[in-house]
């Protein structure tokens, strides 16, 4: 156990071009119940992501298109350059953010309801934690090699929670992403002696639409939105990104402009307060919608670039 890594890295082998994912079926909510969710000796390790991600990022933009000037002088705070998942006082800080957004007259009414939807969110993270059932734990404990490394969330009457061989019940009621060690070592503190915990949390999303592989996936909240797009195989050939929207239950929680300008940001699941059973929907494209888009930035780029050779003529 020694060796234990993250395992955020595991799904991300992507590049600008590459859509097809080696891992992406392994990465799947498993069928059958009480089948491990996620094995470490079955998905390989990539350990350096920030490529990847930069290419991600830049990619959709491209696609995506400019954003406009009213978007530009009009959007929530959205904090990326901070931590990848959230802790409580990231949050609490959000939340000031949004209410003297709130408070303010220089902003729109619509950007206002955007406000009111996170600080609803956020206040429900604070209070409820992020653990739900379909959620899953990677563990690693120093010196205990018999403790398995996926623990399922399961549900109780006191809220979720997971169940680890010899060492009982630890509730997760309350627990956001971020204190999910301290939450694990402070249980174990009873058993062992200052027992060294690795965990981090996985979460089950949903991603339909125009992608390679729809379906269910247990994924690290810390992934980008992009990437997690990736591992339902990519965008097809007749995705309309654009029209790309995150959706709980009936409800819609981001769409548009507002969810594009998160995907050029770099925003991961968790700041996106993301939980289990959210979705990913990805409509197809009307014709010459994405493909035209990529025509239009191919001829832009082409005409910048005569431009160019002109002058320095």
């Amino acid at each position: 156990m020694h060796n234990f890594k993250l395992p955020f890295s595991r799904f991300v082998r992507a590049s600008a071009g590459e859509a097809v994912w080696r891992q992406r079926q392994r990465c799947r909510e498993p069928a059958t119940v009480g089948a491990p969710l996620y094995r470490s000796d079955r998905l390989e390790y990539v350990h350096d992501m920030k490529f990847s991600r930069l290419l991600i990022v830049l990619s959709l933009g491209c696609l995506l298109g400019p954003s406009t000037s009213s978007l530009a002088a009009q959007s929530l705070p959205t904090p990326t350059t901070g931590n990848s998942i959230r802790s409580r006082a990231d949050l609490e800080a959000l939340v000031r953010q949004y209410e003297d957004l709130l408070a303010s007259t220089a902003y729109s009414d619509e950007l206002k309801d955007d406000a009111r939807s996170r600080i609803e969110q956020i206040r429900e993270r604070l209070e409820v934690g992020d653990f739900r059932l379909g959620d899953a734990v990677v563990l690693s404990v120093d010196g205990e090699p018999n403790l398995p490394d996926t623990v399922a969330v399961q549900s109780s009457p006191d809220g979720p929670m997971i169940a680890l061989p010899m060492f009982g019940e630890i509730p997760l009621q309350g627990v956001l992403r971020s204190e999910l060690e301290g939450r694990i070592t402070e249980a174990l503190s009873r058993y062992i002696r200052t027992p060294v915990v690795r965990a981090q949390g996985l979460m089950r999303l949903s991603v339909q639409g125009a992608v390679g592989s729809p379906g269910f996936y247990v994924v690290p909240a810390d992934m980008l939105v992009s990437q997690a797009l990736m591992v339902a195989g990519g965008p097809a050939q007749n995705a309309a990104l654009g029209g790309l929207r995150i959706e709980r239950g009936v409800e819609t929680l981001l769409e548009g402009d507002q969810l594009q300008e998160e995907l050029r940001l770099g925003s991961t699941l968790d700041q996106l307060n993301l939980q289990a059973g959210d979705q990913l929907v990805l409509p197809a494209d009307t014709p010459g919608g994405v493909w035209g888009r990529i025509g239009l930035v191919a001829g832009i780029l082409t005409s910048v670039t005569f431009l160019i050779v002109q002058i320095a003529r």
